[in-house]
């Protein structure tokens, strides 16, 4: 693993640690017993098979 040779100043922290942005999941319209919903896309095939909640309880 890398080190590094000098401590990083607390403003150049800060500023890199700003830049990240989470991105918000990509929802896609799928019907589950008679119900449109919008689930993420990567979930599509999990709801299909039945192995998560469509009511989310």
């Amino acid at each position: 693993m890398a080190v590094p040779k000098r401590k990083t100043s607390r403003s150049n922290t800060r500023h890199r640690r700003a830049q990240w942005r989470a991105t918000p999941p990509k929802l896609v319209a799928i019907t589950l017993n008679g119900r449109e919903m919008l689930v993420p896309q990567n979930l599509v095939p999990a709801y299909r098979r039945g192995l998560l909640d469509p009511d989310g309880q």
